[in-house]
């Protein structure tokens, strides 16, 4: 192809230009190669007085110096913060850049050579000799908002540019000391050759090696390597001695596949394993829980406001996977999102990949079909009524073939049920023909099964174990109480907790009861009037008092068929704080006025249901008494009476001081149960306004008797 003259004419002119370009570049360079010691001594001059106006810190630099074209060489290197201990020393440092990164502003490590160093992260009391790191410039404007993608981005980078291709480092040690307790980090050496990561750690001592091995190539973006121990477990002793968390594992791996930016998003590609993992902490599970393997390989996102796992991260637990969705967008108001969904997983090795020791009441349980699991839930912080919950588990020819360590199908028979206080057994109860104190469903009264009913669970028959809108109201109200003031368990709930589990509060035996109520409900292991019936036979209704049977022969000297409307609502009163049976009695026997509009409360739901007659008396308030003999438990202390209890003659004089307690909590205790209950979310809205009136007008009668 033969080009025009006027073709011609621009392409000498862009070659002009060009090698314009070359001659001004070199000429640059000569002036800054033959200049670069005066420039590096001003650069360092700079560097120490700004550390030192802004930030307090006395840098130190000695005999900075160059080696070669691009290689910067230190004899040493310190930093230590005013009146504080010293953050950082260094001894024979050389430092080998890039070049073209360099002429565009960057500073790209390709080599970096250590002698000895320490570092040593110091916090005594609120004090620390690092958090002149955090402080903010006095111009920057504190109120900006971050832009998470932009920040991520710039934040990589920088790490990865500060990974050198190559390194040879000795005698390194990281010192970190949090008032009396210290751990110590000693890399005796640590090389990067042609991008192979070799590295040795000793922890306190020779307390653990641990070694750090693989892949680390930052011109590439990559990054693969794995930690792990030297004859043992990986662990961190100081997790467990300042958190209580025992944690450790055989070996983790790490690995950096791709980074990229699409859109206004950035996005991090990675994948992250374990194998071994153990996990111990009171509030997770009262045993060690233990992950033979487990990985995730993750999309992770971050927008302007957001942070995000996508969907399309995928959960690895031995032969099963899950798709997580997890997304925190920060502002202008706080949102928290969580999904998690599963394809149709056979049924038997999803139950064989739980971690060991996290469903103890399951183990070894044989079962046929599949499952499907989706969770779905969005929490506005500034809308918390608006919360989103949805969990369901779809089977497809689901059936228990073969029960583990637990029979969740002995709810069907005659047993022996152990209540526990405190951890210790109080005494075994048959819940069965063989106990005289058992009471058969249809031996009991309908006002004492519908009271309960209306203050525990009014749509027990008909739910499946849960009622998601109570558990939605729940977390609604914890969130804006910052405190755990409502529960969301239904009777079926209860009953599992209390026959097939111990009462340790953590999470693992929360989830397990959840999923013993699925099985239990959704494969027709019991009927729900038979649950019922259990239910009413072995909950607490005093001190050691167990049962609908002994509970009305306690209180009233009656049979659980005798009792009252008025005699059922009090008991239905006492189910979620048995221990206070006693506190709303007056000493001859009748109910404190404080109690009244909880029975106006009940017994109007009861009667808007058609379970009861209308009644402008307090649906039998006035007509429950208190057995004669239980009455001189709650009577004002004689001084016979008194003398005997000091002379240590009675062993039961000190129940007549934990009677009583302040009016103030009895008040407290009431009107919140009734706010709770007046914003049951499975009430109707005729039967919450009801609530509202009663509740307001306990208060006023409360007040009357209190100004009184």
């Amino acid at each position: 192809m033969r080009l025009s003259a006027k073709q011609i004419k621009y392409l000498k002119i862009t070659g002009i230009i060009l090698v314009a370009i070359v001659i001004i570049l070199s000429i640059l360079s000569i002036i800054a190669y033959t200049k670069r010691e005066s420039i590096l001594q001003k650069v360092v001059k700079k560097a120490t007085e700004k550390a030192a106006r802004e930030y307090h810190v006395n840098l130190k630099l000695v005999n900075p110096h160059f080696e070669g074209l691009n290689t910067l060489a230190f004899n040493e290197v310190s930093i230590v913060p005013e009146n504080r201990d010293s953050l950082l020393h260094l001894e024979d440092l050389h430092i080998k850049v890039k070049l073209m990164p360099l002429l565009l502003g960057d500073i790209k490590l390709s080599g970096l050579r250590l002698k000895k160093g320490m570092l040593q992260l110091i916090k005594r009391d609120s004090l620390s000799n690092y958090d002149f790191l955090f402080t903010r410039k006095k111009n920057s404007n504190a109120k900006s908002k971050a832009n998470y993608a932009q920040l991520a981005n710039r934040l990589l980078n920088q790490i990865l540019y500060k990974i050198p291709e190559n390194m040879d480092l000795h005698n390194f040690s990281i010192r970190i000391t949090r008032d009396t307790s210290n751990i110590t980090f000693d890399l005796p050496s640590a090389k990067i050759t042609d991008g192979k990561l070799q590295s040795t750690i000793l922890v306190n001592g020779n307390e653990s090696i641990w070694h750090l091995d693989g892949v680390v190539e930052p011109s590439n973006q990559k990054l693969d390597f794995k930690l792990y121990a030297e004859g043992k477990k990986f662990e961190l002793p100081a997790l467990e001695k300042r958190y209580g968390l025992k944690l450790n594992f055989d070996t983790v791996y790490t690995s950096l596949k791709e980074t990229r930016k699409s859109g206004s998003e950035f996005h991090i590609l990675g994948s992250w394993a374990v194998r071994n993992l153990l996990i111990n902490h009171p509030k997770i599970a009262a045993n060690d829980i233990v992950v033979p393997s487990g990985s995730i390989d993750a999309d992770l996102l971050m927008g302007e406001n957001y942070l995000a796992v996508d969907s399309s991260s995928t959960i690895h637990l031995k032969n099963i996977e899950a798709h997580p969705f997890i997304k925190v967008t920060m502002g202008p108001k706080k949102i928290y999102e969580l999904k998690l969904n599963t394809d149709y997983i056979d049924a038997q090795q999803l139950f064989d990949a739980f971690p060991i020791g996290l469903f103890e009441a399951l183990d070894g349980i044989k079962v046929e079909g599949k499952l499907k699991y989706n969770f779905d839930f969005a929490l506005d912080t500034k809308l918390p009524d608006s919360v989103r919950l949805n969990s369901s588990i779809i089977p497809q020819g689901f059936r228990i073939v073969k029960w583990g360590k637990t029979d969740l199908s002995k709810i069907n028979t005659a047993f022996t049920y152990t209540p526990y206080e405190y951890g210790k057994p109080m005494r075994d109860i048959i819940v069965g023909p063989a106990n005289p104190d058992f009471t058969p469903y249809d031996n009991i009264s309908s006002n004492l099964k519908n009271a309960v009913l209306t203050a525990e669970d009014p749509s027990f028959f008909s739910h499946r174990g849960f009622v998601e809108r109570s558990i939605r109201k729940s977390i609604a109200t914890n969130f804006k109480e910052k405190a755990f003031k409502r529960g969301g368990s239904t009777i079926s709930m209860q009953l599992v907790k209390n026959v097939f589990l111990n009462r340790q509060k953590t999470l693992a035996r929360k989830v397990e009861e959840m999923l013993m109520v699925w099985i239990i409900e959704n494969n027709h292991v019991s009927e729900k009037r038979r649950m019922f019936e259990v239910y009413l036979n072995l909950i607490e209704w005093g001190r050691n008092v167990y049962g609908i049977g002994e509970a009305s022969k306690h209180y009233f000297g009656k049979t659980p068929a005798e009792l009252t409307i008025g005699e059922s609502i009090y008991l239905a009163s006492i189910v979620p704080r048995p221990k206070s049976a006693l506190y709303f009695f007056e000493p001859d026997g009748s109910l404190r006025t404080s109690l009244r509009g909880y029975f106006k409360l009940i017994g109007n739901l009861m009667a808007s249901k058609g379970l009861t007659p209308r009644d402008t008396n307090a649906y039998g308030f006035y007509g429950v008494r208190l057995k004669e003999s239980l009455r001189r438990q709650i009577a004002p202390p004689d001084t016979t009476l008194l003398d005997s209890l000091l002379n240590g003659d009675d062993d039961d004089a000190s129940m007549i001081f934990k009677i009583d307690p302040p009016k103030d909590t009895i008040r407290v205790n009431e009107i919140s149960r009734l706010k709770v209950l007046a914003e049951d979310s499975t009430l109707t809205r005729s039967e919450k306004r009801k609530a509202r009136r009663e509740r307001r007008k306990l208060e006023r009668e409360q007040k009357k008797e209190d100004d009184n």
